[in-house]
């Protein structure tokens, strides 16, 4: 299982994204596999469809970082240690003080749904650094596994969920951190904007699937914002947009339709 996720939430000074890349993939990578519990990192970009499009978006770039760390509060910072020099050469644009390097001890690992395709690289995710409501943590985490992980992940194109909460040892530069839980998606489609525009009228009761969701718990706060990244490193998504349900059910260039009304 991978205990923990590290996001590492950037922009890269103008015009050297690929120094960037070839930072990450020729010196990076290599220095990430003698950490202690290293199992996986990707490089994802924001994506032009955003399910709540009014919300910032202050990163263009995430780093996705996984470990099985045995002593955290001695191996989490060693990944902040090396990316000190991507920061020194002035690869990070951080003239705003906008980089962040959040690290979130996870539940459990990938809670995944029928739309998985086993073996297959993702297409992107989404990020929710969240929080519940005082007093209804309890409630929160029976909501979010007994109800509403299991819906999403039945989206076309929305495959599985895995939540974690904000560690105690953080990575420098330590900045604010808005969410003190982690909610991650992953995602299998070609045609983001299918699958977030039924995920939203799936959310209002008005999918041409005919599956509504439950509504949305009250112990979950409103303090929270959502970021949708598409993937750039490694092996790229091909395949459609994943799903075992029933495309027929969609009109044609559905997702390309005025939106419907509950």
């Amino acid at each position: 299982m991978a205990r923990y996720v590290t996001l590492h939430l950037h922009n890269i000074a103008a015009g050297r994204e690929a120094d960037y890349a070839a930072w990450f993939e020729e010196e990076h990578r290599p220095r990430l596999a003698g950490l202690e519990g290293f199992l996986s990192a990707d490089r994802f970009e924001i994506a032009p469809i955003q399910i709540m499009p009014d919300i910032d978006q202050p990163w263009r770039f995430l780093s996705f970082y996984e470990f099985d760390y045995q002593v955290p509060d001695r191996d989490i910072p060693k990944l902040g240690r090396l990316l000190e020099g991507p920061r020194c050469a002035g690869l990070i644009d951080d003239g705003d003080e906008s980089e962040r390097l959040y690290t979130y001890n996870m539940y459990s690992d990938w809670h995944v749904g029928p739309n998985w395709q086993q073996g297959k690289p993702l297409s992107g995710l989404f990020i929710i650094p969240a929080n519940f409501v005082q007093g209804r943590e309890e409630d929160y985490h029976r909501w979010y596994d007994e109800v509403h992980i299991p819906e999403v992940s039945r989206v076309p194109g929305f495959v599985g969920m895995k939540r974690g909460r904000l560690a105690g040892t953080q990575c420098n530069p330590r900045r604010y951190c808005p969410g003190g839980e982690l909610v991650v998606c992953a995602h299998q489609t070609d045609n983001l904007l299918f699958s977030v525009k039924d995920f939203s009228a799936r959310a209002r009761g008005v999918s041409p699937s005919g599956v509504a969701m439950e509504p949305r718990s009250t112990a979950g706060s409103f303090a929270r914002t959502v970021h949708f990244f598409t993937k750039i490193s490694g092996e790229i998504w091909d395949g459609g947009i994943a799903y075992a349900g029933d495309f027929s059910a969609y009109p044609e260039n559905w997702e390309r339709q005025p939106r419907q009304e509950a």
